[in-house]
């Protein structure tokens, strides 16, 4: 019996004329296994994934979530968590960068009217997009200046997933007059666009983050998707489900990441490696301390599974209800997918942890490169808290307070 596996059986399948689940799961099993092959080597190589992004591309993982009509997989979002999950056990750096790409990439259907999200994903499918950029909030987001065609973005967007090799980039802008946060398109190669890498990062090294200087770039009126405010006068239930939605790709990258270091963990033990600790030499599969750490640690990950199989269910039927989705039940589902973010945050950093303590004084080694599942667990978890969501949490629980509308890149 292996550790927990990414969720399946949970939902219909989808009904977009793509594809079967059964065969995306399959196509990103080979391209995790792949991925596996020389991970560790790309993740100390520390060089952009364009290739990658190559791999990602050649087995159609970029156009799944893109309907079958437009060119794309046709599939759909329990279907792109567990594809992101699946590559996430055996990279979790490009597991973040395929979820940014899903997430930046969908977002036109939120935020935009149905006809321009069709060509936006159309010309994405044909072109074979990588998204990267992010929405989430900074102090000083880049700012969107009305000109007599268009607009003129300027400004830097800090550190972001997926921007070295982004075919295109979904910016955080405000409008110059209004203040209004906008969701912008931007095509990096427009005069004005620089991006300058984050070399520096211990974790998720791979994941093509880094940041975006914007000088007088120009954007056309049909590359502002829409509003980002968080005010409920402007932000429809439907549109406010982005947060949750987002929000679920992180905690299946954190699940992935988690099993990922079990399953390494646990066949470097099955293949008669003993920890080597200098006062005494050990049997690896009846050390009572090593077999204790390995139930607890399978517990707390599967108990995260479990929690997330139902923010999943909760996150499926929410987009069913599409405009009809109404206040109170956004915020049941977004108060699930935040409980999914606590235990999923903990089952990483315990599981990546505890694994290099199995595996004892060799998990040292760079040649066998286990600590890359830890620091690319800690760093993501550094950008995205656990504490701040738990008490949002207690707030809904003692209060009914509505959780605040977060977006995660």
């Amino acid at each position: 019996m292996g550790v927990a596996t990414a969720p399946s059986g949970l939902v219909p399948e989808s009904d977009r004329s793509g594809p079967g689940r059964a065969l995306w799961l399959r196509v990103a099993r080979e391209a995790a296994d792949d991925l596996a092959t020389d991970a560790v080597s790309r993740e100390q190589a520390g060089k952009a994934p364009f290739d990658e992004v190559s791999r990602l591309r050649e087995a159609g993982l970029l156009t799944l979530l893109v309907p079958a009509e437009l060119g794309g997989g046709g599939a759909d979002w329990p279907t792109a968590y567990a594809v992101v999950r699946e590559i996430a056990a055996a990279d979790g750096a490009i597991g973040q960068l395929l979820g940014c790409h899903y997430f930046l990439s969908w977002n036109a259907r939120f935020f935009t009217e149905p006809s321009l999200a069709a060509r936006i994903e159309r010309q994405s499918a044909t072109e074979q997009w990588c998204w990267g950029g992010g929405f989430a909030r900074q102090e000083l987001p880049p700012t969107l200046t009305r000109k007599a065609r268009g607009y003129t973005l300027d400004g830097r967007q800090s550190y972001a997933t997926g921007v070295l090799v982004a075919d295109r980039l979904a910016v955080r802008a405000v409008r110059a007059d209004t203040g209004e946060p906008l969701a912008v398109v931007v095509d990096p190669a427009h005069h004005g666009v620089r991006i300058d890498g984050d070399t520096g990062t211990f974790g998720q090294r791979l994941a093509a983050g880094g940041s975006v200087e914007f000088d007088a770039v120009p954007v056309a009126a049909r590359d502002v998707l829409g509003s980002l405010s968080a005010d409920e006068d402007v932000l429809s239930p439907m549109a406010a489900l982005t947060s949750p939605v987002g929000r679920l790709l992180s905690v299946q990258l954190l699940l992935g990441i988690a099993e990922g270091v079990l399953a390494e963990a646990r066949e470097y033990s099955r293949a008669g490696h003993s920890p080597w600790y200098p006062a005494r030499p050990v049997d690896h599969s009846q050390d009572p301390q090593v077999l204790t750490a390995y139930g607890e640690i399978t517990v707390l990950t599967r108990s995260a599974s479990a929690l997330t199989d139902q923010a999943l269910e909760a996150v499926h039927a929410g987009l069913a209800r599409g405009e009809d989705l109404t206040y109170d039940e956004y915020a049941d589902i977004s108060v699930l997918v935040t409980m999914a973010e606590a235990a999923a945050s903990r089952a990483a950093q315990e599981s990546t942890t505890r694994a290099l303590d199995i595996i004892g004084a060799r998990s040292a080694s760079a040649r066998l490169g286990f600590d890359r599942f830890w620091r690319n667990a800690r760093t993501h978890t550094l950008y995205e808290p656990p504490a701040h969501r738990l008490r949002d949490v207690g707030d809904y629980f003692l209060n009914g307070a509505h959780p605040p509308f977060v977006l995660p890149v």
